[in-house]
């Protein structure tokens, strides 16, 4: 079994793939609430996003809910986001909140403080470098997150933002309302030819790992536990008092310091409390990739705060070792009827009801703390094993795992891109060496989260 090791069928692909061949939770829910009533603000993070904020405020002009406010956060950027903001607002008719602050405090902190000082029902955070490709997205999320008093958060399909994206948005009735021209001048299209490749290529890479991770991996999450571990944060719909909860309850323990990724620590806290985060394939969302030469940072930022986020709330990973107590818990209640008799009773049905707190949690873990445990032990156990075969010069062993490995991840990709499965795989396999070359990062990243956690002591994770 040297020759094919466990990893090659990454533990997450294998959860995913039971959950759908298992089947989603058949309840039909039946929500206490309407969610046409729910009140929506939108609360936008930027940080020197001049050349995108039309682009996202135009998205959100054509989206079908009717949306409150517009609260547009300019974090310390001092450039013409504000102005551009400003102007758009005027001329689409968009009721446009600004506050501008004199230095960079960071996302985390303006999630919470708007969570804080708004009352609406839905906090919609959608960033700068985004827009909302589909007009029923807000609308979609807020359906979904009204399904069940469980779900916490909801967002959907998050793809890279491509020129030709950016031109078709830039082509409706939404943004020429601003500027008023048959054709748009596109700063992006300014930035030469180098910038345009770096770009590319980025995008490239994102595009086939993103639509393995959402319309595969995630979506077997969904469908095996009614979760995944954490919502994308560019786009996504919280419930607000949930999330002040969660602040008032973490603030007085880390301060703005949660962890580098605020999205992560969230879900993973939402997760911890028995809530859900949702994701729906049929919206979609578009972001403003980094170039290729500053994804390490980004590979950083998010694969420590997973890994920080794993450290916070150890007890959803020991949910495996939690998993006879819970089964034996289940069997008293089938045995004793009680199980049968509170669903009985239940007159508002929701999929995968579980009860809430932390000390469930403790006591039982959380169906998703599976895919936590298991994520971690692969994102540890995979660059270790490549390690050591190159260490042991196991040249043989480790060529056989690196073509299998890819071989398996061509294979999935191609199943859930359809319509261009061959495009996708020519780009797979042109892109594996960066994927490979990425995972040396993550591997630094590991060890520098070992060197936080164990030598320096330094816990000022933030974002």
């Amino acid at each position: 079994m040297a020759t094919a090791p466990w990893f090659v069928l990454s533990p997450n692909v294998l959860l995913s793939t039971i959950g759908l061949l298992r089947g989603a939770d058949k309840t039909v829910p039946t929500p206490a609430d309407d969610w046409r009533a729910a009140v929506v603000d939108v609360v936008i993070p930027a940080y020197k996003e001049e050349d995108n904020i039309v682009h996202c405020l135009a998205s959100l002009a054509q989206q079908t809910m009717g949306i409150r406010h517009v609260i547009l956060v300019d974090d310390g950027g001092k450039d013409a986001t504000v102005p551009r903001a400003r102007e758009y607002a005027a001329a689409a008719g968009l009721d446009l909140v600004v506050i501008e602050r004199a230095r960079s405090i960071g996302k985390t902190p303006t999630i919470k403080r708007q969570s804080r000082e708004f009352d609406s029902d839905v906090e919609f955070i959608l960033d700068g470098d985004t827009f909302l490709e589909s007009p029923t997205y807000i609308e979609r999320c807020v359906q979904e997150l009204y399904q069940g008093v469980g779900i916490a958060s909801a967002c959907g399909t998050i793809l890279p933002m491509r020129p030709k994206d950016r031109h078709a948005l830039a082509q409706t009735e939404a943004f020429k309302r601003w500027h008023g021209a048959t054709t748009y001048d596109d700063p992006h299209a300014r930035r030469g030819a180098l910038h345009a490749v770096w770009w590319w290529i980025t995008n490239a890479y994102r595009e086939c790992l993103y639509l393995f991770l959402q319309r595969f991996v995630y979506k077997g999450q969904m469908v095996f536990f009614g979760s995944i571990t954490n919502p994308v944060g560019c786009a996504v719909a919280y419930r607000r008092q949930y999330i002040e909860n969660l602040f008032d309850r973490y603030e007085p323990i880390f301060g703005d310091d949660l962890t580098n990724s605020e999205d992560i620590f969230i879900g993973f806290a939402l997760n911890n409390e028995g809530y859900r985060n949702i994701q729906l394939q049929d919206v979609l969302a578009r972001s403003e990739e980094p170039e290729v030469q500053r994804l390490p940072r980004q590979i950083y930022l998010w694969s420590s705060s997973f890994l920080q986020s794993c450290f916070y709330f150890d007890e959803l990973l020991r949910t495996p070792f939690k998993s006879i107590r819970h089964w034996r818990k289940k069997r008293r209640d089938l045995a004793s009827g009680q199980a049968q008799r509170v669903e009985e009773m239940r007159q508002v049905k929701e999929q995968y009801r579980q009860p809430f707190g932390e000390r469930f949690t403790i006591e039982y873990g959380r169906p998703i703390g599976w895919t936590m445990f298991m994520s971690a032990l692969e994102k540890i156990g995979f660059p270790t094993a490549i390690i050591i075969m190159a260490i042991l010069r196991m040249w043989e062993p480790l060529a056989v795992t690196l073509l299998a490995e890819m071989a398996v991840s061509l294979a999935a990709l191609m199943a859930v891109a359809r319509g261009q499965r061959l495009a996708i795989l020519l780009k797979g396999i042109a892109l594996t060496p960066l994927r490979y070359a990425l995972m040396v990062a993550d591997t630094l990243t590991i060890a520098r989260f070992a060197i936080d956690l164990w030598i320096t002591g330094n816990r000022k994770w933030r974002k």
